[in-house]
């Protein structure tokens, strides 16, 4: 059935507006969600007991003996960059006496160092007066491998043939030739397969500021020493008998004295000697545990010292093995003959030869 027309001025059904509920507020604003829990964390905090006064300040031991942990190796770090560094651009040797240098041997199973100080007529510490080409003021073979170092002084008066010059005092071979040829008298000298791996040549401008940065070293003195002035920086040097504590200066020149007025018998055996109680009293400053706080300063000093084959890595391995090998023990050829070669050099028999290079290669 159809429905009639509507009027239209009589009112229609009214109209209604639908309107959509909000949804509920998200569950984090809810009682149910973290306001309750924030409650609950607010509780805990005011029921809590009071903390110690080191807790509250959050340091504990282990905080402190990690925090001390990772300085020491943050120092150790930082010491080991700066001797690589000074390592890797210090001057290096000549390339004559890289040739001649043996490519046998390593740091590890066993290697050869020359050890050189000459008297190279320049420098502060030296009398630019004298005439005539540098000398070997030090001659010092090293055997190194791992944790071990052997050492052996050859007296620089030695009688030796010095190829294509004849025979003559070893230290000349440095002033015909320089180390190349230094190298090759040694090993010839010597015999018995003894071949130089490596060249260290002490620079003894940077020597004394190595030992400055230890804090000086401590030698001990047989017998009182009354030295002439020698070269232009000493005037005249007095070590009394005992033990004795020098700075880079005094230690430099305990080890370069030529001549000792309060013992006029002395030779260049004791010269040696004392050349090498300078090295053993090296390694003991190196392994102080004051040197510790002096490490960045020492680890930059030291490769400055020398002039070497040895890259940052082999020359950071052998201090290594001085530090931890058996640094402090003395060998010195020993001569038959005192003043008796030509020129009053020293002369070594076969058998000293031999039983040195014995000692040197293999230990006792």
């Amino acid at each position: 059935m159809n429905d009639p027309p509507r009027n239209p001025a009589e009112p229609g059904p009214p109209e209604y507006n639908v309107y959509r509920s909000r949804r509920r507020a998200p569950s984090r604003l809810s009682r149910g969600g973290d306001l309750d829990a924030l409650r609950k964390r607010l509780s805990r905090f005011r029921d809590r007991e009071p903390r110690e006064p080191g807790e509250r300040s959050g340091i504990t031991p282990g905080r402190v003996i990690k925090w001390i942990v990772l300085a020491v190796v943050g120092w150790l770090a930082l010491s080991l960059v700066l001797f690589i560094v000074s390592a890797q651009t210090q001057e290096g040797v000549s390339d004559s006496a890289e040739r001649a240098l043996s490519s046998d041997g390593s740091l590890l199973s066993g290697s050869t160092i020359l050890v050189l100080g000459s008297d190279a007529r320049t420098g502060e510490s030296i009398d630019e007066s004298q005439q005539g080409p540098s000398r070997a003021d030090t001659i010092m073979l090293v055997r190194a491998a791992f944790g071990g170092v052997r050492k052996l002084s050859i007296p620089r008066d030695s009688f030796a043939e010095i190829p294509g010059h004849g025979g003559q005092k070893i230290n000349a071979a440095y002033a015909l030739g320089g180390p190349a040829l230094m190298i090759r008298t040694v090993e010839q000298f010597m015999g018995n397969g003894v071949q130089v791996n490596h060249l260290i040549e002490v620079d003894f401008k940077n020597f004394p500021k190595l030992i400055d940065a230890l804090g000086g070293i401590d030698v001990q003195v047989e017998q009182r020493i009354c030295s002439p002035p020698f070269d232009n920086f000493w005037k005249g040097l007095r070590f009394k008998k005992g033990e004795q504590h020098l700075d880079g200066e005094r230690a430099l020149g305990f080890a370069r004295i030529r001549k000792n007025n309060c013992a006029p018998n002395e030779t260049d055996i004791e010269r040696a000697q004392r050349q090498q109680q300078v090295l053993a009293a090296l390694k003991d400053s190196v392994v102080s545990p004051g040197t510790f706080f002096r490490l960045p300063l020492v680890s930059w000093r030291a490769p400055r010292a020398l002039k070497t084959d040895m890259n940052g890595p082999q020359l950071l391995a052998l201090f290594a093995d001085f530090a931890t090998g058996g640094a402090d023990q003395t060998m010195v050829l020993e001569p038959s003959c005192l003043s008796c070669g030509p020129a009053g050099s020293l002369v070594v028999s076969a058998g000293a030869k031999a039983e040195a290079a014995d000692n040197l290669l293999n230990g006792d």
